[in-house]
């Protein structure tokens, strides 16, 4: 049974990428609407948040993937391909 301490931090594993992508998120939609205000878009801010939000939401989404894909939860598409002996 694992101890509190590595449920702790396999918790943190998963709750820093989903700060990250929130945050990205935010940038993005902050700079959407301070746009409206001064006639240039800041792209650095919102190119910014896009890759924090990119990065966030791959890891989580390619962790459930390989959780699902070791339950066998997947479709069969998705399965790992068995090796042939010839």
């Amino acid at each position: 049974m694992p101890t509190k301490t590595s449920r702790f931090f396999a918790v943190l594993l998963l709750v820093i990428p989903g700060w990250m992508a929130t945050y990205g998120f935010l940038l993005m939609k902050n700079s959407v609407f301070e746009s409206f205000g001064p006639p240039a878009f800041p792209w650095l801010k919102f190119l910014g948040g896009l890759i924090l939000f990119a990065l966030g939401v791959g890891f989580i989404g390619g962790w459930i993937f390989y959780r699902d894909r070791k339950r066998n939860y997947v479709a069969p598409r998705f399965k790992e391909k068995k090796k042939q002996l010839r």
